[in-house]
């Protein structure tokens, strides 16, 4: 039998260890440790303690940050598995020098210091431009949605708060009913009692927060025209129900504006509200702001945008102050040349098995015998349509809208081609094929958005715009999936923009390491 080495993984050992030697350099930990000790100004901090001559010795700031900076970095967020990580890994007793500050010390210094951290977001924002990390050429704007600390059960209106609250008291009088019989049984029913009494104590709890938040609070208003009622949420009713590609959330929506030359994030802020274009006028007031006071100089850079951003009062902003901005709106691409056969031959899809539909090109609108005299409309099999309703579209064009007989169209030989599921006419149900045409072209005096329509459509601006995904979707990739920093744990719209910037400051720190001075 072969010999080896024996081995024992409970034997004790005594190791001397330097813990500025397991910081090395070229990692994220040296970089972090070098610029808190070295750049950064940490006073911003410091009147918050009131210890000069009496109480007991604080953390370091600098220690704090050190330990929080490198925890994000790896996605670690929560206080209690930070304390734990300063227990017992190294890289951190490094960091925090053999410290192991309680995890409500940490939670408190993230939560309550949102003012210091935006500070020192700008701090490093100068030592990015002093290291000429900043174009300041081109600026990318977008959003990215993450949920919050709050459950999207608790949002409603209030009427449908109200309705929920009704709902709980009547399921408290159920259970109320059934305890009272239980009363009167023997003690074999024990269980079943303590279950009732414990759905009655859960019940209370929940019919009482959201009375008193239907009695203390007021109904959140939108932003859009008709001034709706939106949700409320009961645990943080600065954040809001959201949609994404991943399905609705209750949380934020946290904007950064990203410089182009090396993705560095000149702006971060987090909005409760899923629509966009509302948060573009304050994003850029913030950045004009940010650069006047830090003496930052641009010279008439360009900004960019997605279509999410694109409105009417947004295009006018942008042209009464001058902003060199390009934000297209949802039909610019169908505009393209380039891409007006993209949707026939890349997004046409195969008949797959399933619940999901589909796509199957129909005959154009264009082959059927339109009479704009008479208003009348025939098929292409001849057959004779009903006149529906006119109308006008969002361009101000008058149009006229025909469809098929049912009847006719389910026994139609072209049906398979000419609607786009042939299946609800063949089962008796649906409409018969829908088509429109235009009787009278807008007259409407030219707008802002077409200003900006004009700008986007332009060779040039088709080329600035290419650069605007390449630009800010990287650093969503970055802090969402690479740094898996892609939820908020905190509430109240003032504490998770701190956190946001925090998320932000991971992300240009590294881009520091990378191409700074530490990188020379």
């Amino acid at each position: 039998m072969p010999k080896f080495i024996p081995y024992d993984p409970n034997q004790d050992k005594m190791v001397v260890i330097n813990y500025a030697d397991q910081l090395q350099a070229g990692t994220f930990e040296f970089a972090i440790n070098h610029i808190i000790d070295h750049k950064l100004d940490l006073t911003i901090f410091y009147p918050r303690y009131q210890n000069d001559e009496g109480g007991r010795p604080a953390y370091d700031p600098a220690i704090l940050l050190k330990i929080i900076l490198f925890a994000y970095s790896k996605g670690i967020t929560s206080s209690r598995e930070i304390q734990w990580c300063c227990e017992t890994n190294v890289i951190f007793k490094a960091l925090s020098c053999d410290t192991v500050p309680h995890f409500t010390t940490l939670a408190s210094f993230v939560s309550g210091r949102s003012d210091e951290i935006e500070a020192l977001f700008e701090q490093v924002l100068l030592i990015c431009d002093a290291q000429g990390l900043l174009g300041k050429e081109l600026f990318a704007l977008d959003g990215c949605k993450m949920s919050s600390n709050a459950a999207k059960e608790w949002s409603g209106t209030f009427k449908e708060l109200e309705q929920k609250r009704d709902k709980i008291q009547r399921q408290i009088r159920y259970y109320l009913s059934e305890h009272k019989s239980l009363d009167r049984t023997d003690s074999r029913e024990d269980e079943r009692r303590q279950r009732t009494e414990h759905a009655i104590e859960t019940l209370n709890k929940a019919h009482d927060k959201i009375d008193h938040f239907l009695k203390t609070a007021s109904p959140r208003m939108g932003k859009g025209r008709q001034n709706k009622e939106v949700k409320s949420n009961i645990t943080d009713n600065e954040s809001a129900k959201m949609t994404t590609s991943k399905g609705t959330i209750q949380g934020y929506n946290g904007i950064a504006t990203v410089d182009k030359k090396h993705q560095i994030i000149v702006d971060a802020q987090a909005f409760g509200e899923g629509q966009e274009h509302h948060t573009l006028q304050p994003v850029l007031k913030s950045v004009r702001e940010r650069f006047k006071r830090l003496g930052i100089e641009t010279h008439d850079p360009i900004i960019t945008a997605d279509t999410g951003y694109a409105n009417e009062a947004n295009m006018q902003y942008l042209h009464d102050n001058n902003i060199n901005g390009y934000i297209p709106d949802n039909k610019f691409r169908s505009r393209d040349p380039k891409f007006r056969d993209q949707k026939e031959n890349h997004s046409t899809r195969r008949p797959i098995t399933g619940n999901k539909k589909a796509t199957t090109r129909v005959i154009p609108a264009t082959e059927f015998d339109f009479d704009p005299i008479t208003l009348t409309c025939h098929c292409p099999t001849g057959e004779l349509m009903s006149f529906r309703h006119k109308s006008v579209d969002q361009h101000g064009h008058l149009k006229v809208f025909f469809e098929g007989r049912l009847l006719q169209c389910r026994h139609c030989g072209l049906n398979s081609r000419c609607m786009s599921n042939p299946a609800s006419a063949s089962h008796r149900k649906g409409n018969g094929r829908q088509v429109s045409f235009i009787i009278e072209k807008s007259t409407r005096a030219e707008n802002y958005t077409d200003w900006m329509k004009r700008r986007v459509d332009s060779p040039e601006g088709k080329h600035i715009y290419s650069h605007r995904m390449s630009v800010v979707e990287p650093v969503f990739g970055n802090i969402g999936t690479n740094k898996g920093l892609n939820r908020f744990s905190l509430r109240g719209k003032r504490k998770v923009q701190g956190q946001w910037q925090l998320y932000c400051l991971i992300h240009n720190l590294e881009k520091l390491k990378n191409y700074g001075e530490l990188a020379r």
